[in-house]
């Protein structure tokens, strides 16, 4: 899985680098938050994402918001690692839309631990979305199925309501994959 770690002060983005890369994850490592941004916006952005609370450019509450306005469905994981360790500090992290928080300076084995979390939240949560979508599919199988199948009176072609086009049986079982529609040898035919 790979993670992002947008952080401007150098050490300490280098140890989390560091533990993350020996703990077998794929790092993307920028130094400000529009870099941290630009890299969440993409559709193949890391899957958890670690920002500092004070960076360049872009604070990481901004791209805590912003990642969560754009409405994905499997939006990143964000864990804020700062300096920042008051209450108040920590409720606005979490209003601003991260998943976890954490202080500096950190330990590995708790880094480790919540890293561990997210990555379980971000597979259980993708692996839902295609359970969703194979439920949403079977729901239009089932829609497509009562509302039957109308078939001209003439020549036989077979109406295709997604399209708005007739197709000829062998079209409609070769192409157009229709569930209502399966291949099987009728009694006289197999006499023959």
């Amino acid at each position: 899985m790979k993670i992002l770690i947008a952080e401007d002060e150098l050490t300490t983005r280098m140890l989390v680098q560091v533990s993350l890369e020996n703990w077998g994850y794929r790092v993307e490592s920028v130094v400000n938050g529009q870099e941290a941004w630009s890299a969440l916006k993409r559709k193949d952005a890391p899957g958890i994402a670690i920002l500092d609370w004070e960076m360049p450019e872009l604070h990481g509450l901004e791209v805590c918001r912003k990642v969560k306005e754009m409405g994905r469905e499997n939006p990143p994981y964000i864990i804020l690692l700062t300096g920042r360790d008051s209450n108040n500090d920590i409720v606005k992290g979490f209003d601003a839309g991260a998943d976890d928080y954490m202080t500096k300076p950190f330990n590995n084995n708790e880094l480790r631990a919540r890293v561990r979390v997210a990555e379980r939240m971000v597979r259980t949560q993708a692996s839902l979305s295609e359970t969703v979508t194979e439920l949403k599919e079977v729901l239009n199988h089932l829609e497509m199925i009562r509302e039957g199948v109308a078939v001209c009176q003439s020549c036989h072609k077979i109406f295709n309501g997604d399209d708005g086009n007739w197709y000829t049986v062998e079209e409609s079982l070769n192409e157009y994959a229709d569930p209502r529609f399966f291949q099987a040898v009728c009694p006289d035919c197999t006499e023959e």
